[in-house]
């Protein structure tokens, strides 16, 4: 039955009218939905030319910061890989307008191991990059990323071990939308293996070539590869390694269950030793029944890890010596950063290979330095040091700490890489552009197809949203007579060691 003066008529206006109601419910729904309240934008896609700009504040009382920054979410609905990078709304430039002053806050000083990126740069100061040079760098590259007006493209020539390249390239698309519109146009050539390349010898002799620009994870003395941070800072899917944000956090909540003094009195090392010479040589110092070297050595066996779900290999649980040992693999080790981590005291083998940031250690202040020619003895005497010094030891655990945890963050890797491209492309004696056998990079192209950790990682390490503060400001070069004195302070202190470990010696042991 009808209600009373409800006709034909009268329903058919009446539900034209509650439909109207409704589609403009859902239009106002979907533009708050995808603008976001807090600022005043110019909505584009993640094409060449789109741009964002917001207020810098959503009310004159509520400053625009890190807990109301805008966030972009991944538009996976395509499906389709090679076209998903059409629906990204991300925005390719970003601009904050109208800053207040009386809200901002001073841009802060990168930490001094920046200055290491105008070394890095140096070979190529007087001559600039030609894109020639770049091609050549291709000879022993695993993929070349190219930008060009904010969008990221890729060529692959040969994958890398294991997903080296991808999280690498997912780094730097972080990058990109960290500071949208800020990294200028650039072309490089990425090797992901561990050794460097480039060697020294190709700035001999006046007509010398420059050497190919090849950046990498590492280099030594004797090569010019450019150093940027690895693949594990957005994750190690492999061996289960979360990204080193959340790594960090696990990491420092680790360091609160036991204080050191009560940790276990000996150096810690466990890892793979059939990748290099010295760390099969490491493993003589194990404990035995003839002698204790004061170490506690173990071989990880990752298939068997793998079966058991990693649980053996959880890195904050790894924090319970008070000393751990750091030595190189093949090449330089993505653990230092973890070691360093622990609050433990970091018994650093004499390396020969640098990552970007080691570069800003300080022996006997971040960390002990060990012999590589007679490990066994200088860990021996490190650990006893340690016990009868416990709080300078204690220091040294916690200084090597703070160093990762206040100048290694996430915010302090984007704005090396920031800073580092930017050099880059300064040198550029050519205007980039996209290579023909390229594809499109966007962060919906490799995390909605990606599967597993590898997409767990991602989701993960991915920066919702643009920055609202500046990078750093990037430190001046060493001169000369600055550059001599910090090496000649750094090995000065690793001589002192050596002597004490001569002055605690009784010269009659044997190496075993």
């Amino acid at each position: 039955m009808r209600e009373p003066g409800l006709g034909k008529n009268n329903l058919g206006r009446s539900s034209v009218a509650i439909l109207f109601l409704v589609l403009l419910c859902i239009g106002a729904f979907l533009t708050t939905h995808l603008l976001d309240s807090s600022s005043n934008l110019i909505p584009g896609s993640s094409r060449q030319g789109s741009t964002f700009s917001a207020k810098t504040s959503k009310t004159p009382e509520e400053p625009l910061n890190q807990s109301n920054k805008l966030e972009f979410q991944l538009n996976c609905s395509l499906g389709d890989e090679t076209r998903i990078c059409l629906g990204s709304y991300y925005p390719s430039k970003f601009m904050l307008q109208n800053p207040d002053p009386s809200s901002s806050t001073p841009q802060s000083m990168c930490p001094d191991y920046f200055r290491w990126i105008h070394e890095d740069l140096s070979p190529w100061r007087e001559t600039g990059i030609t894109e020639e040079m770049v091609r050549m760098a291709g000879r022993t590259a695993n993929f070349r990323f190219v930008v060009v007006n904010g969008t990221a493209y890729l060529e692959t020539f040969d994958r890398s071990f294991q997903t080296r390249d991808v999280f690498s390239q997912w780094g730097i698309l972080q990058l990109l939308r960290r500071y949208p519109g800020k990294i200028p146009d650039l072309d490089l050539m990425f090797d992901c293996d561990d050794s460097p390349v480039v060697r020294k010898e190709f700035q001999r002799g006046p007509d010398a070539p420059p050497p190919p620009p090849v950046f990498r994870y590492c280099k030594d003395d004797a090569t010019l590869d450019i150093v940027f941070p690895d693949w594990s800072f957005w994750g190690w899917a492999e061996i289960d390694t979360r990204p080193w944000a959340p790594l960090l956090k696990e990491m420092k909540d680790g360091n609160k269950r036991s204080k050191w003094k009560d940790r276990k009195p000996y150096a810690y090392w466990k890892g793979n030793p059939h990748v290099a010479e010295g760390r099969v040589d490491l493993l003589k110092c194990n404990v035995s029944d003839k002698e204790d070297w004061n170490a506690r050595l173990y071989v990880q066996d990752w298939n068997k890890e793998q079966e058991q779900g990693y649980k053996e290999s959880v890195l904050a649980d790894q924090c319970v010596h008070r000393y751990k040992i750091y030595i190189e693999g093949s090449a330089w080790s993505v653990s230092q950063k973890n070691i360093l981590a622990c609050d433990s005291v970091t018994l650093l083998v004499k390396p020969q290979y640098y990552e970007f940031f080691s570069r800003g250690l300080m022996p006997l202040q971040h960390y002990w330095p060990i012999r590589a020619d007679d490990k066994c003895r200088s860990i021996k005497h490190a650990v006893e040091w340690g016990n009868d010094n416990e709080k300078q030891a204690e220091e040294i655990g916690k200084a090597g700490s703070s160093f990762v945890q206040e100048e290694l963050k996430m915010d302090y890797v984007y704005d090396y890489m920031f800073h580092l491209l930017s050099q880059y492309a300064k040198l550029l004696k050519y205007k980039p552009s996209i290579p023909p056998k390229a594809i499109e990079l966007c962060s919906e192209s490799m995390a909605c197809p990606a599967q597993a950790l590898e997409k767990k990682f991602m989701m993960e390490s991915m920066v919702g949203g643009p920055s609202s503060e500046a990078p750093c400001t990037m430190p001046p070069p060493y001169d000369p007579a600055a550059l001599h004195s910090i090496l000649e302070e750094k090995q000065n202190s690793i001589q002192l060691v050596e002597e004490w470990e001569k002055q605690h010696g009784d010269g009659e042991r044997k190496h075993p």
